[in-house]
């Protein structure tokens, strides 16, 4: 089958298109006949070897997070899928591969595609719908009348963040562009920071959540400013922490490791009397199910910049890595 490919780590220039062999189906796998798949971060992160700590990938492998497509083949135990099922995923994080013709998901990972979306559409939803969904609602527990702070509003999460904490009664506030600030109002967001013109750290105070979503150490800093005591900074992008390293069930090096790259952010939270914690999104067919089901509903709408044909995947990789796409990127494989 065709693919896109990585032999090394490194630029954009290592992402071949080539061919691989068929996936191999497991007993609990579906092969999904990939329609579309959208471009994450993650996939240059991943690319650049930035997540070999946490994300081991055996060379050669594939890049491609998240995909909407059609059931063609179900392993012996699978129940809750058959051939010819529209269907959206995440895959789990070891078995990655979007940006293919074909791929064997978990069916535990995978969910009925919202059926008010096209596979375009679809595909723009997975990485990021969890990725919200396991921030604000699981690990935040946000709720109507509390306050959350969205780093990077314009962007594929930050579009869909929004939208979610909105739907779950909150104040939102975001950060973004001169050119994008009419837009993510119009998204919800109650109140919308020029991060070129205006300091979020000084014209926000007593928030509930921060969900950052860039990781460096200044804007970490800055958004403990932002929280009242018992406030949760969240990030997706900083460096992991102790529980992280053991919800990894990683080895004492690697977790002792972890513990140093967080400690100077964990313990100017303590200072302020908040909490700090990575999350890295896992995959998850339930919340997908529930994440449909607000789409259909028509309470979240997806946010779709471009879509590249499927032998024009480098050139998508990278448009996402200028940083300048408002909402998803797609690939359109079939």
């Amino acid at each position: 089958m065709k693919a896109f490919i990585v032999d090394r780590y490194g630029s954009n220039e290592v992402v071949r298109a080539g061919e691989m062999p068929e996936p191999e189906l497991r007993d609990d796998d579906v092969l999904v006949q990939v329609h579309a798949a959208s471009v994450n971060p993650v996939d240059f992160k991943i690319r650049k070897g930035q997540l070999k700590l946490i994300l081991p990938l055996r060379l050669p492998f594939l890049l491609g997070n998240d995909l909407a497509g059609v059931v063609v083949q179900v392993g012996p135990a699978v129940r809750r899928f058959h051939p010819g099922d529209e269907v959206y995923a995440r895959p789990p994080k070891d078995r990655i591969g979007a940006f293919a013709e074909r791929i064997a998901i978990r069916e535990d990972a995978v969910a009925k595609k919202p059926e008010k979306l096209t596979m375009e559409e679809a595909a723009s939803i997975p990485l990021v719908g969890l990725t919200a969904w396991q921030a604000l609602v699981e690990r935040a527990n946000l709720k109507p009348g509390q306050s959350v702070l969205i780093q990077t509003g314009s962007g594929g999460l930050g579009t869909f963040a929004i939208q979610l904490a909105k739907h779950l009664g909150a104040t939102v506030a975001t950060t973004t562009s001169t050119a994008n600030v009419d837009w993510v109002k119009r998204l919800g967001a109650d109140l919308v920071i020029d991060y070129k013109s205006e300091d979020f750290s000084k014209l926000l105070h007593d928030y509930d959540v921060v969900l950052d979503t860039l990781g460096d150490m200044k804007t970490l800093t800055e958004s403990l400013r932002v929280l009242k005591p018992g406030g949760q900074l969240i990030s997706v992008s900083g460096p992991p922490d102790p529980d992280f390293a053991k919800e990894m069930g990683v080895n004492w090096i690697l977790g002792f490791a972890m513990r140093l790259l967080s400690w100077r952010i964990r313990k100017r939270a303590k200072q302020h009397q908040v909490s700090y914690s990575f999350l890295f999104m896992r995959a998850s067919g339930d919340q997908l199910r529930e994440i449909a089901s607000l789409i259909d509903s028509g309470i979240i709408r997806p946010v779709v910049d471009r879509v590249f044909p499927f032998e024009l995947t480098k050139e998508a990789l990278a448009y996402v890595e200028t940083g300048r796409a408002k909402g998803k990127v797609i690939v359109k494989v079939r």
